[in-house]
């Protein structure tokens, strides 16, 4: 097994672990774009900086490593991409501005790209998980739920429900019924009730 630590927000290592993508000979079938910061409050309170490197993680390097796994991927024709975004960039109203746009972006690049691939033996899921049980919140300061709510999900079964949808081919991944029938919900109703938040 090979390791490559980089840090993602830094141009010239994103630069290496694309060259990495990229060569010749060493393919690689497998990419998962998980590397993010959480940042919180209102759009005109988030601190600038926090808020570039949440888009240079989050945008920046969502795009440029997708874009250069695909290239020989789609070459071999296959290959799987499964791209982290968030339960929050499905729902109208969400608060983080910052965090949830950048988010939406993945799922909305992620969905075009499928679309793209549609016929091709390579391909992308975005997993849109809720409430995880990891140190993201804690570390960027996100207000949580009660540590007993029933909307928290566990980490292990992120995973698994994003492999089984992986397997299943399907392009969009919400762990947790909870979340399925919340976004069902939300689909149904008018869009000028959901925005209210």
């Amino acid at each position: 097994h090979e390791v490559l630590a980089a840090d993602l927000s830094d141009a010239a290592a994103r630069d290496a672990v694309e060259e990495r993508l990229r060569r010749p000979g060493s393919p690689v079938d497998v990419l998962v774009n998980n590397a993010g910061i959480g940042t919180t409050g209102t759009f005109w309170t988030t601190d600038p900086a926090a808020a570039q490197v949440q888009y240079d993680l989050g945008v920046t390097t969502v795009f440029r490593l997708t874009r250069a796994a695909l290239e020989g991927m789609v070459e071999r024709d296959r290959g799987t991409i499964i791209n982290v975004a968030s339960f929050g960039a499905l729902m109208p109203g969400s608060n983080g501005a910052a965090y949830t746009a950048a988010k939406s972006y993945v799922v909305a690049l992620s969905e075009r790209i499928a679309a793209e691939l549609k016929g091709a033996g390579v391909s992308i899921t975005v997993l849109c998980p809720g409430w995880t049980r990891t140190e993201l919140h804690e570390r960027g300061g996100v207000p949580t739920p009660d540590p007993g709510s029933a909307m928290w999900l566990d980490a292990d079964d992120v995973v698994a429900r994003a492999m089984s949808d992986v397997a299943r081919g399907r392009t969009r991944s919400i762990p947790g019924l909870r979340y399925r029938l919340l976004l069902g919900m939300s689909e149904i109703l008018p869009r000028a009730v959901t925005r209210r938040g």
